[in-house]
């Protein structure tokens, strides 16, 4: 009987650590670069960081859904750039920055379907389904600019440059998103669903669920997510630029599993996705304040995605 009530505590301090280690790593990660630099601190560079990540978070959030439904999606970073581009263009047409910003958000919504519908109906895999479209949108992105950079963004740059009462407007939408969320997934049937397709999709369909429709609103959010935040990143470096954006998806994808979101679905919180993009953001924060090279950045998340992905795997493991 002890050995048994011994075996249970064991089991139980292991899963508590497992919770709140990702929150352990990232107090760790904020002392450490802290003592490495004495610019990290400064509240400029803080809020610089929260600014930087906003369109990773809020991709990334998108990204959750995704993941927890047993999906992904590759295509976040070409939206971004082609409903950020598209946005600018139409606000200069128009000089009506809130129309370029309905529009972006149009244009993601619009990918997210095409790739909910390949999923959903056609049972194309996500990977290749994802891969389409992402490749679809960043050369529409390039056939729309000619190539070229779009400058003169005017009234659009308030999305990733103004305040709203006194806050960096990122900062703020970036919570809003999250909060929002957050709701989603954790208080709404849609969230359940999204648990129950990404845990066991024949059970889901058998107790009643429509796991394709759930799949297809999962795409449709993220695409909407991704045309914001096409708006936010082209708005905070004044242009639209049809190659910005690469590798957001990784970074998002990133984030959402070092936070705990299992990459073979049913499992996820938008409060460890939160965590999980902090700590990327502090990551690419401090190899550029030690002036790390791109490669090297590069190298450095390829090997932190695997770590990532390969302790879910073991977790998944020890649990069979």
């Amino acid at each position: 009987m002890k050995i048994k009530m011994e075996k249970i505590k064991k089991i139980k301090a292991g899963t508590v650590f497992s919770k709140y280690a990702i929150y352990l790593v990232f107090l760790v990660m904020f002392i450490a670069s802290i003592f490495m630099s004495d610019n990290f601190i400064k509240p400029s560079n803080l809020i610089n960081i929260l600014v930087q990540v906003s369109p990773i978070l809020i991709i990334a959030c998108g990204e959750t859904m995704v993941i927890i439904a047993g999906m992904t999606d590759l295509a976040p970073g070409a939206v971004l750039a082609l409903a950020g581009c598209v946005g600018i263009g139409v606000t200069i047409q128009t000089g009506n920055a809130f129309v370029g910003m309905v529009v972006s958000i149009t244009i993601g919504i619009i990918c997210g379907l095409i790739s909910g519908i390949a999923v959903s109906r056609f049972n194309i895999p996500p990977f290749i389904a994802t891969l389409a479209v992402m490749n679809i949108a960043r050369g529409a992105a390039y056939v729309y600019t000619g190539g070229k950079t779009i400058y003169n963004i005017g009234d659009f740059a308030f999305f990733g440059q103004g305040t709203i009462l006194g806050i960096r407007a990122p900062i703020v939408f970036m919570v809003l998103i999250t909060v929002i969320s957050y709701i989603i997934l954790k208080h709404s049937k849609f969230g359940r669903y999204l648990y129950a397709v990404g845990g066991n999709e024949y059970a889901a369909v058998a107790s009643g669920i429509k796991a394709k429709k759930i799949k297809l609103i999962a795409y449709l959010i993220i695409g909407a997510y991704s045309g914001f935040a096409g708006v936010i990143l082209c708005s905070r470096i004044n242009s639209g630029l049809p190659s910005t954006g690469q590798n957001y998806e990784f970074d998002a994808i990133i984030g959402a599993i070092i936070g705990g979101t299992s990459f073979t679905g049913g499992v996820g919180s938008m409060g460890g996705t939160v965590i999980g993009c902090l700590i990327i953001a502090l990551l690419n924060n401090m190899m550029n304040l030690m002036n790390v090279q791109s490669y090297w950045q590069s190298i450095v998340k390829g090997i932190v995605i695997m770590l990532a992905v390969g302790i879910d795997m073991a977790k998944k493991k020890s649990k069979m």
